[in-house]
C-alpha cells in the first residue's frame, strides 16, 4: 500500500481540459443550431410544396367536376357518332374558307373602286375650281361695269347691260347707318340701304338675309360680295379702305374697291372658301400657335389681338451678370414650363445647364438703368440680364410677364394640388376660328389645357363654376364641306361647347361617343348644372337629386331601386365611362366583388379573398376612371341589404380596404360621406363599427392623399380577421435598432413615413430625423446585403405592398405569407452640427452603428484599439465582467460561472471585434484574445453604459471622416489613382479617395464636382482642379470607378443629399 500511495499520479490540468471540452461543446451546439435552421427551412419548403400540391389537386378536382357537369348539361345523344360530327366540322371549315376568299376578292375590288373614284373626284374638283374662278371673274367685271355706268367713272369701260338703271346693292339709297361717322368721300354711298346681314343655317350653309327699300334686289351680286367678306365695310372705319384710292394713287376708281380682299386674306383663299356655317364667335385672323394647326372657316375678319393666346416659351441669347465675379457673360437662355435654364451656347442644351431660375407668383420683373437691361427678382436671388436690343428686351419682358400672370391666376400648379384630375385626355379645342389638339384635365371646378401631357404650366384654364355646357347638334351639318376640306375625321366627331361666365365660348371636339358622354357629364357636374340637364346614368342622376335635397335622411331617393341592393347582376356600369373597354372592365370588377362578398371568409382559404381584393383594387389604381364605379357598386351592394349576413359584413370589409387607397371624385365623395353618416352605429352592430372605421379612413385619406400601390397581404388580413374599429391604429410592425432591440409601432392605411417616425421618436426618446440624421430603412426582398432609405412622404402601407410584390416576383410561392419586410432605424447622415443636442438614445444607437462599421472593416482601427473599443461595447452590452477565481475547496462549483464568462467573451469577440483580425486565428490565439479582452473589460468595472458610449464616440469622432459612407471601388484605367482597390468616402465636405488601409489619397470638394452619374457597373465623377497653386487655369478630370450596380445607384442618390445640406452645387 505504501508503494501504491508513493507512486505519483501524472498531473492533468482539468480546468484547461474542461474549457477545451466546453469549447468543443459550444462548437457542436452552434453546428447543431445551423443544422436545425437548415432543417427548419427545408421543412417549411416541403410544407409549402405539399400545400401547393394540395391546392393544385383541389383545383384539378374542381375542374373535373365542372367538366363533368358541362358534359351532362350538353345532352349529347350516345347514338350520334363521331364521324358525323367530324364531317359537320369539315363542312363548316370549307364554308368559312370560301367566305374568306369572297371577302378578299371584294376587298380588292373595293380598293380599285376607291382609287378610280378618288381620281374622278380630283378631276371634278379641278374643273369646278376653274369654273368657279371664271364665273367669279365675269361677275366682278359685270358689277364694275354697272357701277361705272351709273357714276360716270372715266377710268372704266361703260356697262353694256340692258336695263341697268338700278344702283348696285352697296350703293343703294334710302337709309343710313349710324354706327360710324362719315369719314370718307364715299361713305354716304357705301352705307345706304344696307342692314347688318343675319346668317341663317340651312343644311349647314350660310345665306344673308338683307332688306332693300325701293330698289331692285340683286341677290346674285350680294352673294359675290359675301364671298369676298364685304362685311369688312361695316366692321372698320371707311377711310381705312380708301387709303390707296386718292388722286395720287394707281387706282382712284371706287369700283376697284370690289377687288380688295380683307387684310391678311389672299384672293385664292377667299375664292376657295366654302360657305359652311361657323359659330359667330370665330372671328380672328391671327395665327399665334407655333405648331401646325387646323384652320376653321371664318365669318369675320377683324383683328382680335386681345384674344390671342399668351406666349409662354422663349429662347435666345442674353447677357448675365455673374454672382461672384461682377462681369457680364453671354449665355443661351431657354424659358420652358415655368423655369429658365441657361447654357454657354445652343449646342450645350444636351448637357447639364449652368444654372436654373424657378419662376413663381412671387417673382418680379424690374427694368434696369440701361435701355436694354432688366432684373428678374426671385425669392432667393436677383438676376441682372441684358438683351441685345430694346425689341428683344420687350419680348422677354412680355413672355415673362405672361408666365407670372398665369401663375398668379392659378398659384398652385395642377401637379402640386392634392386633388387629382376627375377626367383627362386629348381633345381638339376650338376658339376664335383656331383648332388645336391639347391635353385637357378637369381638376375640381377648373378645366386646364396643356400643350403636352407632361407640361406643368397650362396654356390656359376655364373656370367651370356656373358655366354653360351643351352638346352641339350636328345633325344638320353638311358632310361635303368636311370631305372637301380634308377634315374627314370631323364627320364622326362629337362637339361640346363650354361657355364660362364673362368669357367667349370654347368648343371641344371629341372622337367617340363614350368620351363625349364622360366629358359632358363631368363638365356639367363641375359647372353645377347637372340637376337642370339630365346627363349621366340613372344612378348618377339619382345621386345628383340627393345632392339637391342635401342628402335628407328621410328622402325616398335613398330607397330608389337603382340605388339599392339587387340580386340581379349588373348589365351596364353605374357611372359614365369614356370607352367600351372600361365598361367591360367595370362589369368584370363587379364579378370580382361578388366573389369576394358571397364566398365566406375562412382561415384556410383566406388567401383567396386577399388575391381577389388585390386584383380588383389594382385595376382601379391602373384605371382611375373606375374608382367612382367601384364605390357605387359597393354602396349599392350594402344599401337595403339583409342585416346579420356575412355577405354584408364582407362587403363593408372590402369597402374598409378601399377607402384607405383612393376616394371617389366630385359629388360621389359627398355621397359616400352621407351614406357613411347614415349607417354609422358602433353601439349595436358589427357593421356599424366598420362604418365608423370607414369614416375615419376617409378623413385620413383626404388629409394625406391617396396611395400608390394595392393593399398588402398584411393589411387585408388585419381588416378581415379583426374589426379595425377597436384600434385607432389598426396595423403594427416592429422597427429594429442597431443594438438588436426593436419597438412595435402602430399605423393606419394613410400613415406616412414622417408620421410613423414621429410616433417612434416619441416612444424611444429621440429627436426628429432632420435634427438627428436618422432615417428608416427596409431590407431588400432579394435577400442581398442592400438597404433602401424611405422618403418622409411615402406611405408605410405602400412600402409594405411594394416589398411584398417584389418578393413575390423574385421568389414566386416560396416565402409568401412567411417573410415580411424588415424596418431598421439608424443614422443615414452624420454632420458635426448634429452632435449638439444629442439624446442618450441617439448616442447609444450611433455607437452601435459605428461598431457595426468597425466590425465590417469600414473603420480604421488597429488591433489594440479594436480590443479597447470592443471592451467598451461589451461593458455597454453586458455590464461588469464577473471573473471570480475558482475556490480550492470546490473547484467544480466554480466551473459553471467561468464557463459562462468564457461564452460571454467569445460572444463579445464575435460581435464587437473586426472580422478581418480574427478570421485566420486558431484556438490558442482566440483564447489569448479572450484573455486580453477580459483584462481590458475588467478595467471598466463600475463604468456606466452612458459613460462608455461617450468615450466610444469621442474616440471615433477623432477620425476626420467620421460619419462618411464608404464604398469599395476599383479605379478604371486610365486613372490618376494607382491603387487596384480603393475606398470612396462621401461625407459633408466632399468626396474622398482612400487606399485599402484607409489612408487619404485625394479629396474633391463639392464645389469642384462638375457632374457625376452611374452607368451599369461604373460610377463617373467629373471634377475640376487648379493646375498650379494660385493659378487661374483649371483642368477637368474624369474619375471612373467600378463597383456593384446597387452601390452605384446608392452613391448617386447619396451625393445630392449631402450637397443639399452643405450648400454645394445643385447636381442633376
Amino acid at each position: 500500500l505504501s508503494e501504491v500511495t508513493e507512486t505519483q499520479v501524472p498531473s492533468v490540468d482539468w480546468q484547461k481540459r474542461c474549457v477545451a471540452l466546453e469549447m468543443q461543446l459550444l462548437r457542436f451546439r452552434l453546428q447543431a443550431g445551423k443544422i436545425r435552421e437548415l432543417l427548419a427551412e427545408k421543412m417549411q419548403e416541403l410544407e409549402q410544396r405539399v400545400t401547393e400540391s394540395d391546392q393544385r389537386a383541389e383545383s384539378a378536382e374542381k375542374q373535373v367536376h365542372v367538366m363533368e357537369e358541362k358534359l351532362k348539361s350538353a345532352n349529347i345523344q350516345p347514338s350520334e357518332s363521331e364521324n358525323l360530327l367530324y364531317r359537320r366540322y369539315q363542312e363548316l371549315t370549307n364554308q368559312v374558307q370560301e367566305k374568306d376568299a369572297v371577302i378578299k376578292r371584294l376587298e380588292v375590288q373595293l380598293e380599285k373602286q376607291i382609287l378610280v373614284r378618288a381620281q374622278e373626284a380630283k378631276t371634278i374638283e379641278e374643273k369646278a375650281a376653274k369654273i368657279k374662278d371664271w364665273v367669279t371673274f365675269k361677275l366682278r367685271e359685270v358689277i364694275k361695269s354697272q357701277m361705272c355706268v351709273q357714276y360716270g367713272c372715266h377710268h372704266c369701260k361703260p356697262c353694256f347691260l340692258k336695263g341697268c338703271d338700278e344702283r348696285c346693292l352697296i350703293f343703294s339709297s334710302g337709309s343710313s347707318l349710324p354706327q360710324y361717322p362719315a369719314a370718307g368721300p364715299f361713305t354716304h354711298l357705301i352705307y345706304k340701304n344696307i342692314s347688318v346681314p343675319v346668317y341663317t343655317t340651312l343644311k349647314g350653309l350660310k345665306y344673308p338675309c338683307f332688306q332693300m327699300y325701293g330698289e331692285k334686289k340683286l341677290q346674285d351680286v350680294y352673294l359675290v360680295l359675301n364671298t369676298y367678306n364685304t362685311y369688312i365695310w361695316k366692321q372698320q372705319p371707311p377711310e381705312a379702305h380708301f387709303r390707296n384710292t386718292g388722286p395720287g394713287s394707281d387706282s382712284d376708281c371706287p369700283c376697284d374697291l370690289l377687288t380688295l380682299a380683307p387684310p391678311g386674306v389672299s384672293m385664292s383663299s377667299i375664292s376657295s372658301e366654302s360657305d359652311y356655317a361657323i359659330p359667330p364667335d370665330a372671328y380672328s385672323l391671327d395665327s399665334d400657335y407655333s405648331e401646325p394647326e387646323h384652320k376653321v372657316q371664318r365669318t369675320s375678319s377683324y383683328s382680335c389681338e386681345s384674344l390671342r393666346e399668351p406666349m409662354l416659351e422663349k429662347s435666345g441669347y442674353l447677357l448675365k451678370m455673374g454672382s461672384q465675379i461682377k462681369a457680364w457673360k453671354r449665355r443661351w437662355f431657354i424659358l420652358r414650363n415655368g423655369e429658365i435654364l441657361y447654357y454657354k451656347s445652343p449646342s450645350d442644351v444636351i448637357r447639364k445647364p449652368q444654372g436654373q431660375m424657378e419662376l413663381n407668383s412671387s417673382c418680379r420683373i424690374a427694368r434696369g438703368e440701361g435701355a436694354q437691361t432688366f432684373q428678374l427678382i426671385t425669392e432667393k436671388k436677383t438676376f441682372y440680364l441684358t438683351a441685345d436690343s430694346p425689341n428683344i428686351l420687350e419680348e422677354w419682358i412680355r413672355v415673362l410677364q405672361n408666365i407670372l400672370n398665369v401663375q398668379a391666376s392659378s398659384p398652385v400648379t395642377v401637379e402640386n394640388t392634392a386633388t387629382k384630375p376627375t377626367v383627362r385626355g386629348w381633345l381638339t379645342k376650338v376658339k376664335h376660328g383656331h383648332s388645336k389638339l391639347v391635353w385637357c384635365s378637369l381638376v375640381g371646378k377648373v378645366f386646364y389645357y396643356f400643350r403636352n401631357q407632361d407640361d406643368k404650366l397650362p396654356l390656359g384654364q376655364l373656370r367651370m363654376r356656373e358655366a354653360v355646357v351643351e352638346e352641339v347638334d350636328r345633325s344638320c351639318d353638311s358632310d361635303e364641306d368636311y370631305e372637301a376640306g380634308g377634315r374627314g375625321f370631323l364627320s364622326s366627331h362629337c362637339t361640346l361647347v363650354v361657355h364660362p361666365r364673362e368669357q367667349s365660348p370654347n368648343y371641344l371636339l371629341i372622337g367617340t361617343k363614350q368620351e363625349k358622354d364622360t366629358w359632358l357629364y363631368h363638365l356639367t357636374v363641375a359647372a353645377g348644372s347637372s340637376a337642370s340637364f339630365k346627363v349621366g346614368t340613372e344612378y348618377e342622376q339619382l345621386v345628383g337629386n340627393l345632392l339637391d335635397v342635401e342628402g335628407d335622411p328621410d328622402s325616398a331617393l335613398w330607397r330608389s331601386e337603382a340605388l339599392c341592393f339587387s340580386k340581379e347582376g349588373l348589365r351596364w356600369p353605374l357611372t359614365t365611362l369614356p370607352s367600351e373597354a372600361l365598361q367591360t372592365e367595370a362589369l368584370k370588377l363587379f364579378k370580382s366583388c361578388q366573389l369576394f362578398i358571397n364566398v365566406l371568409v375562412e382561415s384556410p382559404s383566406i388567401d383567396y379573398h386577399v388575391s381577389l381584393a388585390q386584383n380588383a383594387l389594382q385595376v382601379c389604381l391602373t384605371h382611375p376612371e373606375l374608382q367612382n364605379e367601384m364605390y357605387c357598386q359597393l354602396i349599392k351592394q350594402t344599401n337595403q341589404r339583409t342585416p346579420h349576413n356575412y355577405s354584408l359584413t364582407q362587403c363593408w370589409q372590402l369597402l374598409s380596404v378601399c377607402v384607405a387607397l383612393f376616394l371617389p371624385q366630385q359629388h360621389f365623395l359627398w355621397y359616400l360621406r352621407q351614406y357613411l353618416q347614415l349607417h354609422a352605429d358602433p353601439r349595436y352592430t358589427e357593421v356599424g363599427k366598420y362604418v365608423v372605421y370607414c369614416q375615419r379612413s376617409v378623413e385620413r385619406t383626404l388629409q394625406n392623399g391617396e396611395r400608390e400601390a394595392k393593399p398588402s397581404r398584411m393589411e387585408i388580413l388585419s381588416i378581415l380577421l379583426r374589426n379595425p374599429y377597436h384600434h385607432s391604429l389598426p396595423f403594427s410592425i416592429p422597427v429594429h435598432f442597431m443594438n438588436n432591440t426593436y419597438q412595435v409601432v402602430g399605423f393606419d392605411g394613410s400613415t406616412t413615413v414622417e408620421e410613423f417616425l414621429n410616433t417612434l421618436n416619441q416612444r424611444v426618446g429621440m429627436r426628429k430625423p432632420h435634427l438627428s440624421g436618422f432615417a428608416l430603412f427596409t431590407d431588400d426582398p432579394s435577400g442581398k446585403d442592400l438597404e433602401h432609405c424611405l422618403q418622409p412622404s411615402v406611405k408605410i402601407c405602400d412600402v409594405i405592398s411594394k416589398w411584398e410584390q417584389a418578393l413575390k416576383e423574385l421568389h414566386p410561392g416560396k416565402y409568401e405569407g412567411t417573410r415580411i419586410v424588415r424596418l431598421t432605424y439608424k443614422s443615414r447622415l452624420c454632420f458635426r452640427a448634429q452632435a449638439k443636442g444629442e439624446t442618450e438614445r441617439e448616442r447609444l444607437l450611433l455607437a452601435y452603428q459605428v461598431n457595426d462599421e468597425v466590425h465590417q472593416g469600414h473603420f480604421p482601427v488597429n488591433k489594440e484599439l479594436a480590443l479597447e473599443v470592443a471592451a467598451l461595447m461589451a461593458q455597454v452590452e453586458h455590464g461588469d465582467l464577473d471573473r471570480r477565481a475558482p475556490s480550492p475547496s470546490s473547484p467544480s462549483s466554480s466551473s459553471s460561472p467561468q464557463l459562462k464568462t468564457q461564452q460571454i467573451l467569445l460572444q463579445a469577440l464575435e460581435r464587437f471585434y473586426p472580422k478581418r483580425y480574427k478570421q485566420d486565428c486558431n484556438m490558442d490565439q482566440l483564447r489569448d484574445l479572450s484573455d486580453r479582452l477580459a483584462t481590458k473589460w475588467s478595467v471598466l468595472r463600475g463604468c456606466s453604459a452612458s459613460e462608455c458610449v461617450r468615450i466610444y464616440l469621442t474616440v471615433a469622432r477623432k477620425w476626420p471622416l467620421f460619419g462618411a459612407k464608404l464604398f469599395s471601388a476599383k479605379p478604371v484605367p486610365p486613372s490618376c489613382v494607382e491603387q487596384s482597390q480603393v475606398w470612396l468616402a462621401v461625407n459633408e465636405e466632399g468626396l474622398c479617395v482612400l487606399d485599402q488601409t484607409m489612408h487619404l489619397l485625394a479629396t474633391y470638394s463639392y464645389q469642384s464636382v462638375i457632374t457625376f452619374g452611374g452607368c451599369r457597373d461604373d460610377l463617373m465623377v467629373v471634377v475640376s482642379q487648379n493646375k498650379e497653386q494660385g493659378g487661374g487655369k483649371k483642368s477637368v478630370e474624369k474619375l471612373v470607378f467600378a463597383m456593384a450596380k446597387p452601390k452605384v445607384s446608392y452613391n448617386v442618390r447619396h451625393f445630392p443629399s449631402m450637397t443639399y445640406t452643405t450648400k454645394g452645387p445643385t447636381l442633376l
